[in-house]
């Protein structure tokens, strides 16, 4: 029996069962939205991945990425989140617009190597490892999301695989954070005191 509450109230919870205004308190309805899950045979996948993205996204992908998330338009929103990555990587690292894609990130996260000093957003406190790796998750991420959908159509047909956008936020923060901790860095270097975020 409890299983069957938690059952219930999850539905409820979910909107897939509505109060019946012309019924008692008790009496429940499929709603709209559990009408429409039922009928899709997608209707699971897809109810899956907007959970995934139903808590609130970075400020620079909200408006874009979930619109066309919601209207099942995924090779728009993943173009979009990536867009933005790159747009905060320019804006952080102060380079050009000269670079694009992949190279951006790879110049941008350059890891610090034998004395060489590494790209604008490289964290210089962090084992070489986890340098590259960083490095290397921004440039794959560019090179497998946002450079096919820049060249030609591509079908993202999967909606889990697309609720993944919200990593780019992650990303996107972490960007931010770098560039705080990059200017932090310079001003140091140029004697004007700062604090290391």
């Amino acid at each position: 029996m409890n299983r069957l509450s938690d059952a219930w109230c999850w539905l409820e919870s979910h909107a897939l069962l509505s109060r019946e205004p012309s019924q008692s308190d008790a009496f429940r309805r499929v709603s709209r939205d559990g009408l429409d899950l039922a009928n899709d045979p997608q209707g699971m996948t897809r109810f899956e991945a907007r959970e995934r993205l139903s808590g609130p996204l970075h400020p620079a992908l909200e408006d874009r990425v979930r619109t066309n998330f919601d209207l099942g338009d995924y090779e728009t929103a993943c173009f979009a989140a990536m867009k933005a990555v790159e747009v905060s990587v320019r804006d952080a690292s102060g380079l050009d617009n000269s670079l694009i894609g992949v190279k951006l990130m790879r110049a941008a996260s350059q890891p610090h190597q034998n004395g060489k000093v590494g790209g604008p957003l490289a964290d210089a406190g962090a084992e070489g490892g986890e340098q590259e790796a960083a490095s290397a998750l921004f440039a794959g991420a560019m090179g497998a999301y946002k450079n096919p959908a820049s060249h030609r159509t591509v079908d993202f047909d999967d909606p889990v695989e697309a609720a993944g956008i919200p990593g780019c936020g992650h990303a996107t923060r972490m960007v931010q954070r770098d560039g705080r901790h990059a200017t932090a860095e310079a001003s140091q270097e140029a004697g004007v005191p700062g604090v290391r975020l």
